[in-house]
C-alpha cells in the first residue's frame, strides 16, 4: 500500500522567531517559504530548515545569543522562559509545532507538552489539525499564565528597585 504525499501547508505556523507567511518559489527541488522574523526582517527558507529547527530567525538571534551569552537565560521551576516566550522548536521536532509528532506503529499524531521538568501526554490523535489543538490550549493553560505572572513578578522587582 503507498502513502500519498500531502502538501504542507505552514503559513501562520512559528518556528523559533520566524513566522510563515506564504510559499516561495522552491529553491532547486525544495519546497521554500516567505518568513518575517520578529526583528521585522523578511527571507525565504526551505521547508526542511524551519522544520528540523536549522533556521530560526533571520541570523538575528544568533548575534543576540552571542552578545548575550548562555547566562543570560532564566529558569524557573526547571523551566526557561526565555524558551517559552520564543516558542522553540526543537531540532528533532517532524511536524513543524513543538510538541506533536507522528506515531507510524499507531497510525496516530501524539500531543504533549513539558513543564516545570514534567512531560504532560495530552493524547493521541488521528487528525494533525486535533493534536496542533491539544497542543495549543496546554500552552495557553501552562505557557501562557506562567509567563504572565513570571513578568508581572518582574515589573513588581523593577518597581521596588526602582522606588
Amino acid at each position: 500500500m503507498g502513502h500519498s504525499t500531502k502538501k504542507l501547508n505552514l503559513a501562520g505556523q512559528i518556528f523559533g522567531k520566524l513566522t510563515v507567511l506564504e510559499p516561495a518559489g522552491n529553491i532547486g527541488t525544495k519546497t521554500a517559504w516567505l518568513c518575517r522574523c520578529q526583528c521585522g526582517k523578511e527571507l525565504v527558507v526551505k521547508t526542511c530548515y524551519l522544520r528540523n529547527g536549522h533556521v530560526v530567525s533571520c541570523g538575528c538571534a544568533q548575534s543576540e545569543s552571542r552578545r548575550c551569552g548562555l547566562a543570560s537565560l532564566t529558569y524557573v521551576d526547571g523551566t526557561c522562559v526565555e524558551m517559552l516566550r520564543a516558542r522553540t522548536i526543537r531540532r528533532n521536532n517532524t511536524s513543524g509545532v513543538p510538541g506533536v509528532d507522528w506515531r507510524p506503529s499507531k497510525g496516530t499524531w501524539r500531543a504533549s507538552i513539558c513543564f516545570k521538568g514534567k512531560r504532560y501526554y495530552l493524547g493521541s490523535f488521528r487528525r494533525f489539525e486535533d493534536a496542533v489543538e491539544a497542543r495549543k490550549h496546554a500552552e495557553q493553560e501552562m505557557h501562557d499564565g506562567f509567563l504572565s505572572e513570571f513578568a508581572t513578578a518582574q515589573a513588581e522587582k523593577i518597581k521596588q528597585t526602582a522606588g
